[in-house]
Order: structure tokens, then sequence, then C-alpha cells
């Protein structure tokens, strides 16, 4: 559960900074980034799954790199159901914004997040 927590509180963090990067990414404010944080996350572990076993033959043959695509569609349908609070202006930005997202997900968690809780 803490972990989960910590993985919501740094994905807040990180999409509270891509929308200071983006124009076309907006959020109302920090509360409308934490809410769409832990709407990803349910997101990422109810219907990310399925997304992963449908596309399974295409991720297949673009070696992983079609995640991508499922990581934006999953961002997309984040703000679809977050309505005006959280806006994206397309596939193409939606799709940058999880390659960033990842990215720095990744780092963070390897660099800071893990040797905290090995101590």
């Amino acid at each position: 559960m803490i972990n989960w927590l910590i993985g919501v509180f740094v994905n807040t963090v990180l999409l509270m900074a891509i929308d200071g990067y983006f124009d076309s990414i907006q959020f109302s404010g920090i509360g409308a980034a934490f809410i769409a944080s832990m709407i990803l996350s349910i997101l990422n572990i109810v219907v990310r799954p399925v997304l992963i076993l449908l596309t399974l033959p295409v991720t297949i043959l673009t070696l992983g790199l079609f995640l991508f695509v499922i990581n934006a569609i999953t961002l997309l349908m984040t703000a679809v159901l977050m309505g005006n609070a959280f806006e994206i202006d397309g596939f193409g930005t939606a799709l940058l914004a999880s390659i960033v997202l990842s990215f720095f997900h990744l780092l963070v968690q390897k660099a800071i997040i893990e040797p905290l809780l090995q101590k």
C-alpha cells in the first residue's frame, strides 16, 4: 500500500512538471493532478493488462515499443475521465508525455525510492 502511495505521489509531481513544460497539457490545479495520478494508477492496474493482451502481436513485432502507445491511451483515458480538470490536446502530445512520464518515473524509482526503501 505504501509503495502505491509513493508511486501516486511521484506521478503527481511528474504530471505537474509535464504540465509546466508542455503547453498542450493542462491541469486545473495540484488536486487535479493528484486525482489524475490516482485514476491513471487504477487504469494501469485494470485496463492496461487487457490492452497489452489485445495488442500482444503488435507489441512483440515492435519489440515492446507499442507499450508507449498503450501508456498514451491510458493517459488519454485519464484526461477523458477528468473532464475539464485535465486536458491533453492530442494523441501525439499524450504519446510524448507518456514517454517522458515513464522515463522519469523509472529514474526516480531506481535512483531515489529503491535505495531509501532498502535502508
